[in-house]
């Protein structure tokens, strides 16, 4: 007599841990459409590319073209023949140093034109001029100023990003509600009391939809001066590999700047989001 086998199925009653539900959702609602999109559109590539007249290549060539640049993102041969990862790297540490500026001198000068009408209408008006100028129009004027390709190319990220980061908090200090600036004068805070306590978390969320914007920007800005002003970074490479009709690799560095792109709004709106408990834009 064969022995009873045994149902796999779960004992009634008894339902999926709530962790792995909501793993399941966010598979099914965040990771799956975008991934079957992409496969979509891999394949549309693949298809419209793979003739013999086709002027780009299709993405199974790009990797092909470019299987030592992915799997060895760090050789250093010494110059600019460097490996992705070192290209980016160097990108984003000019990102970091010329965001940075921004955010400090975009905050205050925010907060300054946000709490004082005399300084909105003499500074506004400047500031809306300005920042319709093209980044890459700042580059000859900070190559004569600084001589030097370096802090030229921190000035064109600092001079792109600065403008949101200040409409953003000047819009933020001037919306923060008259309650707030009553319960400060009833608890008689100071200066600086007012700024960290009730102005800065008040503002947040508008603050920090500027740095998102801002950040996006400067990731645009150094892409582009790179290409002028040379050197190891991921916007020469792109210009380098131009010169040299290296499609493929122009392909692959495209991908990985959309995607570091990506992560540093997700950085900026991860932080935010901690920051302001979730109410930030």
């Amino acid at each position: 007599m064969n022995a009873p086998v045994k149902s796999l199925a779960p004992p009634a009653g008894i339902t999926a841990p709530s962790w792995l539900k909501r793993l399941y959702n966010t598979l099914l609602q965040s990771v799956l459409p975008p991934l079957v999109i992409t496969a979509a559109l891999l394949l549309i590539w693949q298809l419209l590319c793979s003739g013999p007249n086709a002027s780009l290549p299709p993405p199974s060539q790009v990797i092909e073209d470019t299987w030592e640049l992915i799997v060895n993102p760090f050789y250093d041969n010494g110059g600019t023949d460097v490996g992705m990862a070192w290209q980016l790297l160097a990108s984003l540490e000019r990102v970091a140093y010329g965001y940075a500026l921004a955010v400090v001198a975009g905050v205050a000068l925010g907060v300054l034109v946000g709490q004082s009408t005399w300084a909105m209408r003499g500074l506004d008006p400047l500031f809306q001029i300005l920042r319709t100028v093209p980044p890459l129009a700042w580059l000859p004027l900070s190559l004569a100023g600084f001589k030097d390709s370096h802090p030229s190319a921190l000035f064109v990220i600092f001079i792109t990003a600065i403008w949101p980061i200040i409409i953003n908090t000047s819009v933020g200090i001037r919306n923060i509600p008259e309650d707030y600036r009553n319960v400060a004068k009833v608890l008689r805070l100071n200066g600086v009391e007012y700024f960290h306590k009730i102005m800065l978390p008040a503002a947040a969320p508008y603050i920090f939809s500027g740095l998102r914007i801002g950040v996006g920007l400067s990731w645009l800005a150094i892409i582009a001066a790179e290409m002028l002003i040379g050197g190891v970074g991921i916007g020469f490479f792109i210009w380098d590999a131009w010169n040299a009709s290296r499609i493929s690799d122009i392909i692959l560095a495209l991908v990985y700047v959309g995607v570091v792109g990506f992560l540093l709004d997700r950085l900026v709106l991860f932080v935010g989001n901690r920051i302001t408990r979730g109410t930030s834009a």
